[in-house]
């Protein structure tokens, strides 16, 4: 399906791709993977044909169609429906035929044709694209010149889904998505017809989409089978094999070396020195491991720490224009070390619920009670374009600090991530992530109580993102997260919350269940979960009741674990005064005696080791269920 064969590209002077190969069969799905900037999007621009390669080949069977998401998201007066429906333009071209088609053959051809496609149930098809991106009946019948560009992005994106493309290439597309339309394409892309190519960092849909990984990474590129945690586990042993192998092979490196320094001048064994010079140079040089490093984030402590809760609300209503609130009836509790995830497909009012939250927006009806000294801050997105472009992160946070030293200054600037070379970079000239990083450092710069982060993860690798979690999770104050990385959300989050229906409560159940309940499949969940707690609390009791019809039996195992411990003090008081050498010269009796009861000691040890692990045993299979 897919050959890359000695591919070299470069861009502007700097070598992404160095001789590359790559072979994809049909039907594959797999996730390019690799740290930012080293020419993942630039390999999708060789595959279309948008950038000529330095060295080498794409191969792709004559006809093939590729489909990938338009740069540039459409914003006619067509209704979203329309728009996707045309991304067929082989249902389209035909459906335009068979209107002034003469000919009874040519006619049975494109009804022929237009059967094979199943094209009478396209705009059914299309329909289900758009909605389980988000936009339900009404919206797909209004034009897309009504959304923003985040939703016509996703317009772009359910076109591309649409036309079935054979060979799909997905560049981070849940960018532009929420946790439910992540959620739907993870599902989607897992059952696609043909071959994905999915550039992503969002670990759960390389987990769960799709089946091989390829790896690029100094400049090569190579696939592994399985998903995104299995190549981790398998990249992790190849690495310790190829140090274990280079290590060795240093070792025959220096063995040889020694033999032809000593013996290259001697007659008798210059002939062995010559077949030992050349072993060397047949030898190829293993490369030693490279572990590139991840700078952590780091967020300051609250400068004054707050009594719980720190907020309440009670019976709260809040919107954008008097009379019709977004959200209402919240009476909720945030304590001062809450990890709160909000749930909730876009628009249901998860932005209203942090600006209000944020102190920028107020409440129309209710009370909001706030602990005294509360700080909160809120880290957004949007808010990137926030940043002033032609000043670096130096003058970015010596605005914040201008009476502090410079060095200070620049310390506090390490701190969120940023090398001395970025943070001398203007904000224009950073990478996505990079501003990320110091639009997340500005937001939490004062040591808030509460912080609230709204989509943090986009334009970071996967890298940045388990750092991201370790920073979340050593940070002492209450978090607030909204984002479409369910793996960020499941290792942070220790709440859910739910917007929905114009409300928010939390939410009864874990990120799987929600997942159920987003791809439609919640009811016979729930079921099964009720049926599991009963069956799970029989088998409490039962266990229970073993525990106590073998009860003496527990005891005796305790008795003789105490046994065990009280020995092994002593022994260890034993070996404690036999390491004194001068025991030996002052009272060579008394070593003599304290070695031989260290030896019975061991020995009673060993037979009470043996009766615990019998013990044990006897135990574990009385009370098992």
């Amino acid at each position: 399906m897919l050959a890359i064969n000695d591919l070299s590209l470069r861009i502007a002077g700097r070598l992404l791709l160095d001789h590359a190969n790559l072979s994809l069969p049909a039907g594959t799905k797999a996730g390019l993977v690799g740290r930012n900037g080293t020419g993942k999007t630039t390999l999708f621009r060789a595959i279309t044909g948008d950038l000529a390669s330095e060295s080498g080949t794409v191969e792709l069977p004559k006809g093939l169609r590729i489909g990938q998401v338009a740069q540039e998201a459409p914003g006619t007066e067509e209704s979203l429906i329309e728009i996707v429906l045309k991304a067929d333009k082989e249902r389209l071209a035909l459906m335009h035929e068979a209107e002034t088609a003469t000919d009874a053959h040519r006619i049975a051809e494109i009804q022929i044709r237009l059967a094979d496609i199943d094209a009478h149930s396209a705009e059914s098809r299309a329909a289900t694209i758009l909605a389980g991106l988000g936009f339900d009946d009404a919206a797909q019948k209004r034009p897309a010149s009504s959304f923003s560009g985040g939703w016509r992005m996703r317009v772009a994106l359910a076109s591309v889904l649409f036309a079935q493309p054979d060979l799909l290439l997905l560049d981070e597309p849940t960018n532009y998505l929420d946790l439910e339309g992540t959620l739907w394409l993870e599902n989607y892309v897992a059952k696609y017809p043909h071959t994905v190519l999915l550039i992503s960092h969002d670990r759960d849909l390389l987990n769960n989409a799709v089946s091989s990984i390829v790896h690029l990474d100094a400049q090569k590129l190579t696939w592994w089978r399985g998903n995104y945690d299995s190549f981790e586990r398998q990249l992790e042993e190849s690495q310790v094999l190829q140090e274990k192998s280079r290590v060795k092979q240093e070792a025959q490196r220096k063995h040889l070396q020694s033999f032809v320094d000593r013996f290259r001048a001697k007659a008798s064994k210059a002939r062995q020195a010559q077949s030992r010079i050349k072993a060397l140079e047949r030898m190829k040089p293993i490369a030693s491991v490279t572990h590139d490093t991840v700078r952590p984030f780091s967020f300051p402590e609250p400068a004054k720490v707050v009594a719980s809760p720190i907020v309440a609300m009670n019976n709260v209503s809040v919107g954008y224009t008097a009379g019709k609130p977004i959200l209402k009836n919240l009476t909720l509790r945030i304590d001062a070390d809450d990890r709160i995830a909000l749930l909730g497909a876009n628009g249901n009012g998860k932005s209203t619920f942090a600006k209000l939250l944020a102190g920028r927006l107020t409440q129309e009806a209710g009370s909001i009670t706030l602990a005294p000294g509360l700080k909160v801050s809120i880290f957004a997105q949007h808010q990137l374009d926030d940043l002033r472009p032609e000043e670096n992160a130096y003058e970015h946070v010596r605005r914040l600090m201008p009476d502090s030293p410079e060095s200070k200054a620049r310390a506090k600037v390490a701190q969120f991530g940023l090398s001395t070379e970025k943070m001398n970079t203007k904000a224009k000239e950073l990478s996505g992530g990079e501003k990320a990083r110091l639009l997340m450092g500005l937001a939490a710069f004062d040591g808030p109580n509460l912080f609230i982060l709204d989509e943090p993860t986009n334009h970071l690798d996967i890298d940045s993102r388990e750092q991201l979690i370790v920073a979340l999770n050593d940070f002492p104050g209450a978090v607030i997260l909204v984002s479409h990385d369910r793996h960020l959300l499941e290792a942070t989050a220790d709440r859910l919350w739910l917007v929905k229906d114009g409300t928010v409560a939390p939410y009864d159940g874990d990120m799987d269940d929600y997942r159920q309940l987003v791809t439609g499949s919640s009811a016979d969940r729930r079921e099964k979960r009720e049926a599991d707690k009963n069956s799970k609390a029989d088998k409490r009791r039962e266990a229970a009741q073993r525990r106590a019809a073998n009860e003496p039996l527990a005891k005796e195992i305790k008795a003789t674990e105490a046994l065990i411990e009280r020995l092994r003090k002593r022994v260890g008081l034993i070996e404690t005064e036999l390491n004194d050498p001068a025991l030996y010269e002052r009272d060579a009796a008394k070593a003599t005696k304290l070695a031989k009861e260290r030896a019975e000691l061991a020995s009673s040890i060993d037979g009470h080791e043996e009766r615990w692990l019998e013990l044990s045993a006897k135990y574990e299979e009385a009370v098992a269920v």
